[in-house]
């Protein structure tokens, strides 16, 4: 083989590394535009059983992955061209990284001699990722690497994935084939038997991560007044299990926005503002033993009870070895699916109950919840109240950062029938929030609904075309109140620098947004017209947009408002 088939080589390598991967579990694969990726590109285009999508913005690009990787359960793949391509997927491999999200980027690259010497489009891309990605840097294919070693290395890189894995992909030009055809078969035979199968080369099943309590720990730990705290947890992890825990043991449940469980049967519910209840708080004062499942709590108010509160024992229990404790606080730690906790050998507790007023002052706010902010004005309270009322197991809720996810969990009312939730909470930033809610309602199809906030909607606005390709519902349901609300609540010296260089309003509405990606618009002025605009847009096919437009303040105001009346409760 001459140089003058390099392209072929480039090609032939891509079509190995696809193929691998798909063996190992990827199913979809995501797509920017680029030359120096070429081989990638092609050998995606080929590939009959990987479903493809594409978008122009590659900071998108890697949210819908996520998006897709969190919802579908399976490694996503991205390819990207060379240069600051790559840097823009810095954000969402930083996100699936917090969160444990497989995402396998292969990047094109130049080759080691057009780097560092002025070449167009050539930055160092091997170790772009830092710590936040596995690394696998490929040389330029080359005959003088075996075939099977590429995919041993390949398997290597994806054994046990539970985080991202960068590839990085040099090729030499020329990149497009020119339809020649190149005989690969002596430097193919190895791979004869792998060709005629479809198991990966080296193929090794998950790795057990097990650290589980014995029964006289068990015993000892289920013996006491003791408390369930349920962090961020994604649906298919059965967090249904931990309600069979708590009948067992007769604790009462305390769950997270983000736990799947903050709106089901048998939890405590309004958790954040309950630690304004006296009633509460007393009661929750006699807790001695407790039991924190997942992590990443979104409620400032149960963290700090957590770190002061004098435990007797503390249990961390988690599905994979990770730090999660901000406040590091002595405890065991534990590691299991959720499955496995209800067969654990737990005692009969004689403390049984002894929470269950909890669930009665949470129905006393309940009830003031629906009194105050169920009818009446359209507010950014109200919109929250109605949509967690609207939605049931039928649909998804992405939930934006800063006030949407501190309102949801705030507000969300009770219900038999809850939708799969979904966050980025694990750098909790406002970057790719719309794209990865794409991401989530492409994996499945299911009716989807995304509460953002304008700041953020504002900041990932090319995902208004990947929402427009959408052909299952998307409602994009948009809270502008001018600016960043959530610092309306926070101790900013003064007016002046709270305007200036925190809210930073800006005036904008979406209407135009929503035109100019050819979406349904609607911008309810009552909770009636929200209800309709909700209803039309889980019921239509592809996105909308609806735009809730509320004062500045106001939000603020009925939060410290609520929390006043609270704390005024006999």
């Amino acid at each position: 083989m001459t140089t003058t088939h390099c392209a072929e080589l480039n090609l032939l390598w891509a079509r190995l590394m696809l193929e691998e991967l798909h063996r190992l579990g990827v199913r979809h694969l995501c797509l920017a535009p680029g030359s120096r990726s070429t081989p990638l590109t092609l050998a995606a285009a080929g590939h009959p059983d990987l479903t493809r999508h594409t978008h122009f913005d590659e900071r998108g690009l890697g949210f819908a992955a996520l998006g897709l990787a969190k919802s579908s359960q399976s490694p996503v793949a991205i390819i990207t061209t060379s240069g600051t391509a790559v840097a823009n997927l810095y954000p969402a491999v930083v996100e699936a990284y917090q969160t444990g999200v497989p995402l396998v980027v292969l990047s094109g690259d130049r080759p080691p001699e057009l780097i560092a010497c002025g070449a167009n489009q050539a930055i160092r891309q091997p170790a772009i990722f830092a710590d936040y990605a596995r690394r696998l840097d490929l040389p330029a294919p080359d005959q003088a690497m075996p075939p099977q070693a590429l995919l041993a290395q390949l398997d290597q890189a994806m054994l046990d994935l539970d985080r991202p894995l960068h590839v990085n992909c040099m090729y030499r030009e020329p990149l497009y084939p020119d339809g020649e055809s190149v005989d690969f078969d002596d430097y193919l035979a190895p791979l004869r038997h792998w060709r005629q199968q479809d198991t990966p080369w080296n193929h090794t099943p998950p790795l057990s991560r097990s650290a589980l309590p014995s029964a006289s720990e068990c015993a000892d730990f289920g013996r006491g007044k003791g408390l369930i705290v349920v962090g961020s947890l994604a649906p298919h992890q059965q967090p249904e299990q931990i309600l069979a825990l708590a009948r067992r043991l007769g604790w009462p449940v305390l769950a997270d926005a983000q736990s799947q469980l903050r709106q089901a049967d048998g939890v405590v519910h309004h958790l954040d503002q309950l630690f304004h209840h006296p009633q509460a708080q007393t009661l929750l004062a006699e807790a001695e033993h407790l039991l924190l499942i997942g992590g990443r709590l979104l409620s400032k108010r149960l963290m700090t009870f957590i770190a002061q509160h004098p435990w007797k024992a503390f249990w961390h229990y988690l599905d994979r070895p990770e730090s999660l404790d901000p406040a590091h606080l002595a405890k065991r730690r534990f590691i299991g699916s959720l499955t496995l906790l209800p067969a654990l050998p737990w005692p009969q507790d004689p403390h049984a109950g002894w929470g269950d007023a909890l669930e009665s002052y949470s129905d006393q706010l309940e009830q003031r919840f629906a009194e105050l902010h169920d009818v009446g004005a359209l507010t950014e309270l109200s919109t929250v109240r109605l949509l967690s009322r609207t939605l049931s197991d039928d649909h998804q809720l992405f939930i934006g950062n800063s006030l949407p996810i501190r309102l949801f969990d705030m507000l969300a009312s009770p219900k038999a029938s809850v939708p799969a939730v979904f966050t980025n909470r694990g750098a909790s930033g406002i970057d790719g929030l719309l794209a990865t809610s794409c991401g989530v309602a492409l994996a499945n199809g299911k009716p989807t609904v995304l509460l953002v906030g304008d700041l953020s909607l504002l900041h990932d606005l090319n995902s208004l075309a990947l929402a427009r390709a959408l052909t299952s519902p998307l409602v994009v349901l948009v809270l502008n109140n001018d600016g960043g609300s959530i610092f309306n609540l926070l101790p900013v010296p003064n007016e002046t620098l709270r305007q200036d260089y925190y809210r930073l309003g800006h005036g904008f509405g979406f209407e135009g947004a929503a035109s100019q990606f050819h979406l349904p618009y609607r911008r309810p002025d009552s909770l009636t017209q929200l209800a309709e605009a909700l209803s039309d847009g889980l019921s239509q096919s592809g996105a909308s947009v609806i735009e809730v437009v509320v004062p500045p303040n106001e939000s603020a105001q009925l939060i410290v408002d609520l929390a006043q009346q609270i704390q005024g409760d006999d």
